[in-house]
This record gives structure tokens, C-alpha cells and sequence, in this order.
């Protein structure tokens, strides 16, 4: 079964980018695979401290 994954425009200053892509390297990773990898951790702390984030079929809607 496929992966869907959403697309979108992520900005960052040009000190956070380097740091970021520096990270990337050292973890022999993609930029967008450790910034994926970030997302879930955090996304796993905020739900260890305020419960699982529940979502709606609309919430999941690709706009």
C-alpha cells in the first residue's frame, strides 16, 4: 500500500537551514527525512503531555 504524504512550502532563516542540513549529513539522512524524523518526535512529546491529537476525515483532507 502507497504512503500518502501532503506537500508543502517550508521557510526557514539561512542559519537554521545550515545547522539543519549539517544535522542531515551527520545522520547520513535527506534534509526532508530528518525533518520528517523531527516532526514525529515532537509530535509524540506534545502527545505524551496533552494526549493523542484525535483527527477527523476533514482534518486529513489534502487542503
Amino acid at each position: 500500500m502507497a504512503v500518502l504524504k501532503s506537500q508543502f512550502t517550508l521557510r526557514l532563516n539561512l542559519v537554521d537551514h545550515a545547522k539543519i542540513k549539517k544535522m542531515a549529513e551527520a545522520e547520513n539522512r535527506s534534509l526532508t527525512n530528518l525533518i520528517e524524523t523531527i516532526i514525529k518526535k515532537e509530535i509524540k512529546n506534545y502527545e505524551k503531555k496533552h494526549g493523542e491529537i484525535e483527527l477527523t476525515d476533514e482534518d486529513l483532507s489534502s487542503e
